[in-house]
């Protein structure tokens, strides 16, 4: 959610772009605000400019934060993964 609203500066497009509705995106954001001392993300009601969201500073680090965590984790668990592929029983199609 947060790589999409920082890619489309909207709410609903990121929320769009992940099979979700418009009201489930926000509670996601709304929740995610809630769990940090500040906010992920900035938004702007919609008027007759239309509204808008982008990542704080904040929602940066943590998005950037995480994306590291999820490639380390993936490092860690690769050799391991491919050893116990290597001694399951081979799959019948």
């Amino acid at each position: 959610m947060l790589e999409g609203i920082r890619d489309t500066g909207s709410i609903a497009a990121a929320g769009r772009r992940m099979g979700m509705s418009y009201k489930r995106a926000w509670y996601l954001i709304d929740t995610l605000n809630g769990y940090f001392r500040e906010p992920l993300v900035s938004a702007v009601k919609g008027g007759p400019r239309g509204g808008g969201a982008q990542l704080t500073q904040t929602g940066q680090e943590v998005l950037d934060r995480y994306r590291r965590m999820e490639t380390a984790a993936r490092a860690v668990v690769t050799a391991d993964l491919e050893h116990l592929t290597k001694m399951a029983k081979p799959t019948q199609a």
